[in-house]
């Protein structure tokens, strides 16, 4: 599934001033899904945590917060070596563990060229004073859009079809109807 989002994510990978991403979003809008696509379609490898369902990572961050011992276990662990460029890493539920949260200051300062992205419910409720404040990119990711839906169900005609139009009076009744009922 296409997302007008995902050119987003393209540009923070690119940046030259690029953080520790912080995805933000309600509850099932899609983090993990696009972060996943992302890693998939613009990474050579990727790692992915998920503090919800594997409580126990977050011992990745209970020694301190030094980026490189991280690295180094986390490259254990998975049995991969995580490239700074072309390995992207997943913290997924990452309001789940306020310690990896606090290690984004440190990969910022301190090992930047590791590309690492995080996703979270409730992050603005989870916020601590350990909080990397000035040390991470934030984006928000809403729901899907209608052109983004009518391009899910298989409808991209009539998306094609908006885009052209001048004027809403030049919707002919039949197709007006139509994009009424996926609206319901």
């Amino acid at each position: 599934m296409e997302r007008e989002f995902y050119q987003k994510l393209v540009k923070w990978k690119q940046s030259s001033l690029r953080k520790p991403l912080v995805l933000r979003g309600a509850r099932q809008v899609g983090k993990t899904y696009i972060l996943m696509e992302f890693a998939k379609r613009e990474y050579a490898d990727y790692v992915y945590i998920n503090f919800d369902e594997n409580p126990q990572f977050a011992s990745f961050f209970d020694e301190n917060l030094d980026p490189d011992r991280i690295i180094k276990e986390l490259n254990i662990y998975f049995k991969k070596t995580i490239q700074p460029s072309s390995t992207l890493i997943i913290l997924d539920e990452i309001q789940e563990c306020p310690q990896a949260l606090a290690s984004l200051k440190y990969f910022c300062e301190k090992n930047n060229q590791y590309h690492l992205a995080t996703a979270g419910s409730l992050l603005g409720v989870k916020l601590t004073k350990r909080f990397p404040v000035g040390k991470v990119n934030f984006l928000d990711l809403g729901p899907l859009n209608f052109f983004e839906f009518l391009h899910a169900i298989g409808e991209s005609d009539l998306v094609f079809m908006l885009e052209k139009i001048q004027s809403p009076k030049a919707i002919s009744e039949i197709f007006h109807n139509k994009l009424i009922t996926f609206l319901k």
